[in-house]
């Protein structure tokens, strides 16, 4: 069989790269508000993919009645030690409930008292019924005005033209056909980094996480070869779950008050203190001294009080009420122990991610960033997601160029055919992927190491990631499915040196477990700042801003 593809060009006022919760709201959002061609390219299809293709059973984002959007900026920026940009996180928090109640008319679920008002879920949350929450935004995308869908396309790289956005070029993971895409705009809502560290279960289980496995920061790559600038990468987000499902905590800890117990049955939470990062911290500390496991107290609670978490974790992970089940013990007869899952590069609940402005514009012209691929804006969630699509989307109306910029995306897709002309390569995939994350387990900052990593340990994983990268050149594809893996494997490589490099740059201890630096152990006024990076000649240079105090924040360049 012939390994040259068929090129498809096609031309779109705006391209949205990632068919997720942002990419679609961007969309309803451009297609309600201008006369603009939009076009998503999604690499699943957009009625069940993104973080939120398995549903989710609370609003974690909401601005509840005597509340008010900056308090929630002050928690959020309490939470990242002041790490974050207060100008991102007060426009989004401005919208989280317009967007909600936009999601509630599309017909989302969401639960009220006898007074007709939102249940609440601890104090910035409120509960909804919300497996259906990516259907009900992917039917609202495909009766869009001017709103066009392409599923199972995989986008792999940017092109750009004197640091302006061009459009980008991808490839059908079902047939032999790549599309080069031009645009007068590109919004990348593509996601996190998953995988990049060696997960909780080993083998056929590798893949019961906490974010999606086919998350491979493919935004961030994208963004880095395209010489954009990226924020924070160094504050990685380590969820606090259930064991063995990996299921999350918080409908647990917040749903029936359950606190964080040690094997002596001791509260240990308030000793090493409430912040996310620290909740697992203490977690590995009190596993450390010997004082394990650790547990949720969810013994003596009542009866209704465990049929509404068998049914909460029916939604959206079922796999801990099937315990529960298959034990034969509900949650009032046995604690539930809990662990911390491997880190994360997301943007949605840390600070990770691209580097924009109050608008989401990065710093090439006409690129924006939305979700959990923007950096910034910590504990943003899915009204966070929702918010920075629209933000995106109502800039991109009123900024977008008149014209479209030169555009060559020959170099990318010859690319795609030398891969599917090789032979199978010395190693596959698989084994790449699997000798990647044991490098950055090991050396940096993994489970195995209870998170912690020091100079010289992210010395020899800079090595090394090099020398996987170099294999990975040689890894050939059979087929449109396994080039797509390919990629991935590319992709997580290329965000693996990144944040080695932002690991190494900031020189001190601010956020335990998830940004532990055995050489500094303690935190330091002097990094009281971003730690930021660009890709300039295969190199990824890092370096720190200040922290940005205005409330509108425009690039210089």
């Amino acid at each position: 069989m012939g390994k040259s593809l068929k090129v498809e060009k096609i031309s779109t006022d705006v391209l949205i790269v990632g068919g997720g919760t942002a990419g679609c709201y961007a969309a309803l959002t451009l297609g309600e508000q201008s006369g603009l061609s939009v076009l998503i390219a999604e690499k699943a299809n957009v009625e069940r993919s993104g973080c939120l293709a398995a549903g989710v059973n609370a609003i974690n984002a909401y601005i509840q009645e005597g509340s008010s959007p900056q308090e929630y900026v002050d928690y959020a920026k309490k939470d990242a030690e002041g790490i974050v940009r207060e100008d991102l996180l007060l426009s989004a928090a401005e919208r989280f409930n317009a967007c909600t109640e936009k999601m509630e008319k599309l017909g989302l679920v969401i639960l009220k008292d006898e007074n007709g008002k939102y249940v609440a879920r601890g104090r910035r949350n409120i509960k909804i019924n919300g497996e259906n929450l990516k259907p009900l935004l992917a039917s609202a995308v495909n009766k869009a005005k001017g709103v066009k869908v392409l599923n199972h396309v995989n986008i792999t790289d940017l092109v750009t033209e004197k640091g302006r956005v061009a459009g980008a070029v991808g490839f059908s993971v079902n047939e032999r056909t790549a599309y080069e895409i031009r645009a007068r705009a590109v919004l990348i809502a593509t996601g996190g980094a998953a995988g990049i560290y060696r997960p909780n279960n080993p083998g056929f289980s590798r893949h019961k996480m906490w974010y999606p496995p086919f998350n491979t920061g493919a935004g961030y790559a994208m963004g880095l070869k395209a010489g954009a600038e990226m924020t924070s990468l160094e504050m990685r987000f380590i969820a606090l779950r259930c064991k063995d499902t990996i299921a999350p905590t918080g409908t647990i800890a917040q749903g029936v008050g359950a606190k964080q117990v040690n094997g002596k049955g001791e509260i240990y939470e308030t000793k090493y203190g409430l912040r996310t990062s620290e909740r697992v911290y203490g977690t590995v500390r009190e596993n450390q001294l010997g004082n394990g496991p650790c547990y949720l107290r969810t013994t003596g609670i009542t009866e209704e009080q465990d049929d509404a978490l068998l049914k909460a974790y029916l939604n959206m992970a079922p796999g801990q009420t099937l315990k529960w089940i298959e034990s034969g013990k509900n949650p009032s007869s046995q604690d539930v122990e809990i662990c911390g899952t491997e880190p994360y590069i997301v943007g949605g609940h840390t600070a990770s991610g691209f580097w924009v402005n109050t608008k989401r514009e990065t710093t090439v012209h006409g690129l924006y960033a939305a979700g959990d691929v923007a950096g910034g804006c910590p504990q943003k969630y899915v009204t966070g997601a929702l918010a920075e699509g629209e933000i995106a989307a109502e800039d991109i109306i009123k900024k977008i160029p008149e014209d479209f910029a030169d555009f060559d995306g020959d170099g990318i897709t010859a690319e795609y055919e030398r891969i599917l002309s090789l032979e199978k390569g010395m190693f596959s995939v698989e084994e790449l992927e699997e000798a990647m994350q044991k490098v950055m387990d090991e050396y940096a900052g993994g489970i195995s190491t209870q998170y912690q990593y020091n100079e010289k340990q992210l010395e020899l994983a800079e090595k090394q990631i090099r020398f996987l990268m170099q294999l990975a050149e040689e890894t050939g594809a059979a087929d449109m499915h396994e080039l797509m893996y390919v990629y991935e494997l590319k992709e997580r490589l290329l965000v693996a040196r990144a944040l080695i490099a932002h690991l190494g740059a900031r020189k001190e201890t601010r956020w335990h477990a998830f940004q532990e630096n055995l050489d500094y152990p303690k935190k330091k006024d002097s990094f009281f700042c971003y730690v930021n990076s660009v890709m300039e000649n295969g190199e990824i240079r890092t370096f720190t801003r200040d922290i940005v105090e205005e409330k509108y924040y425009e690039h210089k360049n």
